[in-house]
């Protein structure tokens, strides 16, 4: 009997290691595509920017307004600093950082998984949001390791 492994993943988490260059930080823009990058939001040589606009309006929301906005909010804010955004599309970059765990909702309002407070700032949020997502999967390998340790 195979085992379909597809059917036990619970959840995915793509982390790159960047080289922090001085034009990755020249710009917000550069800023938050290098983060999108970092978190797997986006894959290299994407040319899409929407749905590195969508997380930079969080983070602004977040870290600048120190609020979780609705949608209306952050189609004013992209359509703004980046360029215009059709709700659908607003909504299916929502979903997929909702799916990622980065984000969720709650009353029409989005807001950064582990950021429950605003005022605790990025560190925290990052520090929460490695912590939750890595955890368990650490507990998980050390599990299976000491298994096949006691095996032959």
């Amino acid at each position: 009997m195979e085992l379909n492994e597809s059917k036990l993943i619970e959840s995915e988490m793509t982390i790159r290691l960047l080289r922090l260059t001085s034009e990755s930080m020249e710009t917000r823009r550069s800023i938050i595509r290098w983060l999108a990058l970092s978190m797997g939001i986006v894959n290299p040589k994407e040319s899409r920017l929407s749905a590195i606009a969508v997380f930079d309006s969080v983070l602004y929301f977040q870290f600048v307004l120190k609020k979780d906005p609705d949608v209306h909010e952050m189609t004013e804010y992209i359509n703004k600093v980046w360029e215009p955004i059709n709700e659908k599309t607003l909504r299916y970059h929502l979903l997929q950082l909702k799916k990622m765990r980065i984000i969720k909702n709650s009353k029409a309002r989005y807001s950064l998984v582990g950021g429950n407070d605003l005022h605790s700032g990025a560190d925290a949020w990052i520090d929460n949001y490695f912590d939750t997502m890595i955890e368990p999967i650490k507990t998980n390998i050390k599990r299976m390791v000491q298994e096949l340790k006691g095996r032959q």
